[in-house]
């Protein structure tokens, strides 16, 4: 990649001053972002620092307004503020906005701008597989992953199926988003999809599945945006059934790259690079890092 001696004097102007950066989210306690972006940071050589915050919903808007006085620089939204932050922003992108949740917010001059880019981290970590433009694919869940990932997959021409296990909520995205039907999470087994993608927060370090073994086949892609552990039961399962799977790991760190490349300038814009696969590399390893630790 070709950067420019503006863009990188103006950066290094700066970071100088080692810009602030972080995560808002509650509980934070196992946030493994700080040592995705410090170890990006380093490899980048930006004199930047990025730490977690654990702000309950009833402080999330003093803490915004925390952020805007400090000056940071961008941080990343999880849950369960991905839709309160909406209405925090001086500006929400027209993909924040269609998908109706963000999970990024830069600051750009003296204005908050709020994005997501979950939708971009599900793509690049299921075309690790395979191409998966205008197959039949299936999200589990309604929250603001799954919104994302509805976002993401109609935009590569997908069939897409929402179960939930509160089948309104299911419903109501499949009429904001454009998804194709929606249902409860038992009948994924008769839908014979060619990805399925769980949303839900089941399996989030416990040993359970919000589905049935028997709903997966051989053939299909499997991934599962919980990350910890690395082989969730449901990842386990699936791949028992011949399906391919896919960590969540890979959602979180492809996010994160185009997260970096929105306040940096530093990366091109696109899914591969060498130097966007060598920061893919180093964010994963902190990752595998991080969950030793």
């Amino acid at each position: 990649m070709t950067r420019s001696r503006k863009d990188q004097e103006s950066l290094q102007r700066e970071t100088d001053a080692s810009m602030q950066c972080g995560i808002v989210l509650h509980p934070a306690g196992h946030t493994r972002s700080p040592a995705m972006h410090n170890a990006a940071y380093r490899a980048l050589g930006l004199h930047a620092h990025y730490e977690a915050y654990d702000v309950p919903p009833s402080e999330l808007a003093r803490a915004v307004e925390d952020f805007r006085r400090r000056a940071l620089r961008q941080w990343a939204v999880s849950i369960p503020h991905k839709e309160a932050m909406l209405e925090l922003v001086d500006e929400v992108d027209p993909v924040a906005r269609a998908i109706g949740a963000i999970n990024t917010v830069t600051r750009m001059g003296d204005r908050l701008v709020g994005t997501n880019t979950d939708w971009i981290g599900a793509l690049r970590a299921l075309e690790r597989v395979a191409p998966i433009a205008g197959q039949r694919a299936v999200v589990l869940g309604a929250g603001g992953t799954a919104r994302a990932l509805v976002y993401g997959l109609r935009q590569r021409r997908c069939e897409v199926i929402v179960l939930n296990r509160t089948r309104e909520r299911a419903e109501e995205l499949v009429r904001e988003l454009g998804a194709n039907a929606s249902g409860a999470l038992s009948e994924l087994a008769g839908i014979a999809p060619e990805i399925v993608v769980n949303t839900t927060s089941v399996g989030l370090d416990e040993d359970v599945s919000p589905v049935a073994k028997d709903a997966f086949a051989a053939g299909m892609i499997v991934l599962d945006a919980v990350y910890s552990p690395a082989r969730t039961r449901l990842l386990r399962e699936a791949e028992s059934r011949g399906a391919r799977i896919v960590g969540g790991k890979w959602m979180l760190v492809y996010q994160a790259v185009e997260q970096l490349r929105l306040w940096t300038r530093l990366l091109p814009d696109g899914p591969s690079d060498e130097e966007i696969d060598g920061i893919v590399d180093t964010m994963a390893a902190a990752f595998d890092e991080a969950g030793r630790a």
